[in-house]
């Protein structure tokens, strides 16, 4: 019976960890102010760390997630109640009788913890701080990550992160932002931000270098959570909150596709099409038709119409096509490097690897290695002398063994 409730605990502790860390985390912070956030995480902490010790000997209770809300609260109640005899004895204002503080009132609704995690987002999105510092922020105190795990998903270590993470408090305290919805009218401004994170999480996840796959994945589930907090909340369910969330099950839709049990990348042609999530891609569909309500065009519109195009497998002009002028609108929204990249590739397979050799040689990409490695594919059947030496560019510039080993394989194929 012990081994028994020994194993239902080392299961349960982490995944409630996981899914209501989180939440008390955002309730708190809003309760005692961004200023006191990290009191907010050490509480949550203490809370699962009495958890362990308590459950261990005197068995799971039957209702885990209340018990942790109630110790939560109290444990904040005794920390709101130290702090306010502590001021009193500052200001000489306690008597010799037994202090008395305010009955503290923490609201631990389905609702206010929802509108808690959402405000949060919003609050760690500020624009006051780095891109990067956001995104770790998101996975502590929204995603409930731990540092080791947040160092692993980024590709750096824990130092840098607690750094990273202590200077983003400093800053939001430093700025006294308020953990609660912006203006109405603002709110378009500072979801633009808000989309942005959520994006590059995703991304973290699903380009992510990590040999860790539950982890990349982790990554991709927790970005697509909080979008879905985004569009339950009806001040933020907009057009481009709907087009990000399409995007994002169109990609994750094949993500077991994506790579072998040796963590290598399956390039999207050499991909088992039964392997795709065709619920996520259903999904994928209905936000996209909800994303067109709007009148404004988001680059998210575009990138989730490029990716419901790469869900239909089969190699026709009008897929092709219709993805190099979605592209074309795309880099005119906003143009980046890796789109144009990518445009290049549609372009061969609109109108041929001719014209998209001249267009991939404008870029002149040299310190990337998906520069040299699309162009090894331009070239292969064309020049097979030049597509080997781009290929050997490419494995020079490659960063993992994964990528260093996917282009070898493309070098070998060729005779």
């Amino acid at each position: 019976m012990q081994g028994l409730f020994n194993m239902e605990q080392q299961e349960l502790i982490p995944h409630l960890f996981r899914t209501e860390f989180r939440k008390i985390t955002a309730v708190l912070c809003k309760y005692l102010g961004i200023e006191h956030i990290e009191v907010a995480e050490d509480i949550a902490g203490e809370t699962f760390l009495s958890a362990l010790e308590t459950w261990t000997y005197n068995g799971i209770p039957q209702n885990p997630v209340a018990w942790l809300y109630t110790v939560a609260k109290n444990k904040a109640k005794n920390q709101v109640a130290r702090q306010q005899l502590f001021t009193k004895k500052i200001a000489g204002e306690l008597k010799k009788s037994s202090p008395k503080t305010e009955e503290i009132e923490i609201d631990l609704s389905e609702q206010n913890i929802t509108d808690s995690q959402l405000q949060m987002l919003f609050a760690v999105c500020h624009p006051a701080i780095s891109t990067e510092a956001q995104i770790g922020l998101a996975l502590r105190i929204l995603c409930g990550f731990g540092i080791d795990e947040i160092a692993n998903a980024l590709l750096s270590n824990k130092e840098t992160i607690n750094k990273r993470l202590f200077r983003a408090r400093e800053k939001l305290r430093i700025e006294k932002v308020a953990i609660e919805f912006p203006p109405e009218s603002e709110i378009p401004k500072r979801l633009e931000t808000v989309l942005t994170t959520l994006y590059l999480l995703f991304n973290e996840g699903y380009y992510s270098e990590s040999q860790n796959a539950i982890l990349r994945e982790d990554l991709c589930l927790e970005a697509m959570r909080l979008n879905h907090l985004l569009i339950e909340n009806e001040k933020t369910n907009l057009p481009p909150v709907n087009a990000l969330l399409a995007l994002m099950c169109f990609h994750a839709s094949r993500f077991e596709a994506r790579k072998n049990e040796n963590g290598e990348i399956i390039l999207y042609h050499d991909q088992d099409e039964t392997l795709w999530n065709r619920e996520l891609i259903s999904k994928g569909v209905y936000f996209l038709n909800k994303s067109a309500q709007g009148n404004k065009l988001s680059k998210y519109h575009l990138e989730a119409s490029i990716a419901y195009w790469h869900t239909i497998k089969e190699d026709t002009h009008e897929k092709w096509e219709s993805i190099l002028q979605l592209f074309n609108e795309l880099l005119q929204i906003e143009y980046s490097p890796i789109a144009a990249l990518n445009r290049t590739y549609a372009l061969s397979k609109a109108n041929g690897k001719p014209e998209a050799i001249v267009e991939a040689e404008k870029l002149n990409l040299k310190d990337n290695h998906y520069y040299y490695t699309l162009l090894g594919e331009l070239y292969t059947d064309i020049d097979n002398t030049k597509a080997r030496q781009n290929f050997q560019n490419a494995i020079a510039l490659a960063k993992t063994d994964t990528d260093k080993h996917t282009i070898q394989k493309k070098l070998d194929e060729l005779v």
